[in-house]
């Protein structure tokens, strides 16, 4: 049984530390990922070798069920970002994995009869997605979305966007959303996308005039249309290599957008159109929570996390890759991995 923990909010003091309870070890594995479907039902995946695995939480996170095999797949990419993704919405949960071939593999879990079937890959044009790096998202109807780094037509990362409906077995055409002018987005920092009724939006380092730096675009008609894809944040990175490290993105109750994101070992926070707020030292940074958001990211090999407004920051336990998820009833779940092993923390 996890300890629950309280924070009380607060604005003006100066960032504090805080200690969080006993973590849970779920099971060997690494890059844990959650959603929630509408029913309250938290569904977890990983990967372990050449593994895929899946469990579920029916108790608002307290407790997950014996993992369950998935699929073995050849050259399975598992680590910085690339592991198996999820989404979850009314009637499915919809699955991705990438090979080190470049190609996206694509399953999906009918609610009903709790069964994975492995249906069409997503991207398009075989090979093309080498970095391994994709995000996935879903509404509360079934359609789900993804954005991955794309290298088709001239080897060039690129912003590709992709959709599908629970009940099909195929994704749409590929669609690249975006094209750096100085050639390509930065190579291995995985983009993100957040679906909410008919509004999607896409977040992704830039690289442009040599500078590393967030940007973001949005659909107001899921999907069919984005707009120009505008920076983030006041600040800029001057930087010749990869950072390596993607941001996150939120869409609240009132679809405003909030993002975080990590530059020269910094988290920041900033909505569009605003100055960008330091939250601390670190990489990794995720946001989740439509009620209460909170942020989590790894200084070091510590777990950080902190809500939106408190100036608390706790320190949740050893590891990296966090990814925080709003529950049924509004606490948060958070998955990590640490040393070759998957914890979770209900918050």
């Amino acid at each position: 049984m996890l300890l629950m923990l309280s924070c009380s909010q607060s604005e003006t003091k100066a960032p504090t530390e805080a200690t969080a309870p006993v973590t849970s070890e779920l099971a060997s594995g690494k890059q844990p990922q959650v959603a929630v479907s509408p029913d309250g039902v938290a569904r977890l995946v990983y990967g372990d070798g050449e593994k895929i695995y899946y469990t579920t939480s029916k108790d608002n996170g307290t407790t997950f069920s014996e993992p369950v095999l998935v699929d073995s797949l050849k050259g399975l990419y598992l680590g910085m970002s690339m592991g198996p993704q999820i989404a979850s919405s009314a009637h499915y949960s919809v699955l991705t994995a990438i090979d080190k071939k470049g190609n996206i593999h694509s399953y999906r879990l009918d609610h009903a009869t709790d069964t994975w079937k492995k249906t069409a890959g997503v991207n398009d044009v075989a090979g093309t997605v080498p970095e391994g790096l994709i995000s996935i998202a879903a509404d509360d109807q079934d359609n789900f979305y993804a954005v991955w780094l794309d290298v088709r037509d001239d080897k060039k990362n690129k912003i590709a966007f992709a959709s599908t409906t629970g009940g099909s077995d195929t994704w749409s055409a590929n669609r690249i959303v975006y094209v750096s002018p100085d050639k390509t987005v930065c190579e291995c920092c995985k983009p993100d996308i957040e679906v909410k009724d008919n509004q999607v939006a896409l977040m992704f380092r830039n690289w442009l005039n040599g500078s590393r730096d967030f940007y973001f675009t949005r659909s107001a008609d899921k999907g069919e249309n984005f707009t120009t894809p505008q920076k983030l944040g006041e600040g800029t990175w001057k930087l010749e290599g990869c950072p390596m490290d993607g941001g996150d993105l939120l869409l609240d109750n009132k679809n405003a957008l909030h993002t975080v994101w990590q530059r020269e070992g910094k988290i920041f926070y900033a909505q569009p159109g605003e100055k960008e707020k330091s939250l601390g030292e670190g990489r990794n940074v995720r946001i989740a929570g439509t009620t209460k958001p909170v942020m989590t990211w790894n200084n070091d090999s510590e777990v950080k996390l902190k809500y939106l407004n408190d100036d608390s920051v706790i320190s949740v336990g050893q590891g990296s890759y966090a990814e925080p998820v709003e529950l049924a009833d509004k606490s948060k779940l958070i998955v990590w991995e640490n040393e070759g092993k998957v914890y979770f923390r209900k918050i």
